[in-house]
Formats: structure tokens, sequence, C-alpha cells
């Protein structure tokens, strides 16, 4: 009978291999964080993306403007923040691009969207529109999909996508 070698190992030793082993991993998950300029910036602390295995996981995304976050495609308002201009369907053409920046900027692509979560503000107002548009978009890929309304969200939209995609 053989026996393979024992290896000892210094109680130092060890606690090095796990400083260094945690370090280690833990600059790998800050490497799977994704932000681009070319989508609006994020109203909170977190990334537009983050990459695990071969899944992209897409922060909720709406239809800011990329080079200036407080406007809103479609939507103008008055001095007391008021809407004095509103329109749906430019603010949904305006978070498919976002969408579509951010998974570019990932390493993926539009047609490798697996699933797509919608929050719309108003279902009754806006999702025959959204719904049109959505099909415009989505004729060859079609995800999976979830469409809920919500009260409202963090800044003045009416829609905003939360996807999951597969990077190649």
């Amino acid at each position: 009978m053989q026996c393979d070698k024992l290896l000892t190992i210094s109680h130092k030793d060890f606690q090095n291999f796990l400083i260094n082993t945690h370090t280690f991993n833990l600059q790998q998950e800050q490497n799977n964080r994704i932000t681009t300029q070319q989508a609006p910036k994020a109203v909170g602390l977190y990334p537009h993306a983050r990459k695990v295995g071969n899944l992209l996981f897409l922060s909720g995304i709406g239809p800011r403007d990329p080079n200036d976050s407080t406007t809103i495609p479609g939507t103008q308002f008055d001095k007391w923040g008021n809407f004095t201009h509103f329109d749906f369907e430019a603010q949904c053409h305006s978070v498919f691009q976002n969408v579509r920046s951010v998974l570019e900027a990932s390493g993926s692509k539009w047609e490798n969207l697996v699933d797509v979560t919608v929050f719309l503000v108003n279902m009754q107002r806006d999702f025959h529109t959204f719904n049109r548009l959505y099909a415009q978009y989505f004729a060859d890929n079609q995800p999976c999909r979830t469409t809920v309304e919500v009260n409202c969200l963090p800044t003045p939209i009416a829609i905003e996508l939360k996807c999951i995609a597969i990077v190649d």
C-alpha cells in the first residue's frame, strides 16, 4: 500500500493563502461589473450590468438620455417640474436603445436577450403602445417577458426594463 505524502503548512502560511484567495475573488467580482458611458448614469450605487458565467444581468434601464441623464426623451416640463409634453412612444424607443447600448458594452447583443421584465407606471394607458413597439423590436428574438405596473419609478419616467442576456 502506498501513501500520499502529507503536506504540512504553517498557520501563518494558511492565513496568507486564505487572504490571497479572498482578495482574488473580490477582484474577480469587481471585474464582472459593467458600466458604460453609452447609457444613462445609474441613479444609485450599482453597475449597468453584471456578468456571471455566460449570463449578463442588467440593472433596471430607463429611457433617460445617456448624454444628459436629466433629459427624458419625449418629455418636457414646466418650471415647476410638471409635464407639459409626454410621448410614451419616444420613451420606449429610448429605453430599447439604452438596453442595446449596455448589451453591446458588455459583449452581448440584442438577439441574446432571454428574459425581459417591464415596469410601466400606467398599464392601462401605455401597455398597448408598448406591446406594439415590443413586437417590432423583438420580431426575431422572443425572450421571456413579464410586464408589471408600478406606482412610480425613481425618476420621472414611465418605463423601465430589467433584462437577462447570454454573453457569447
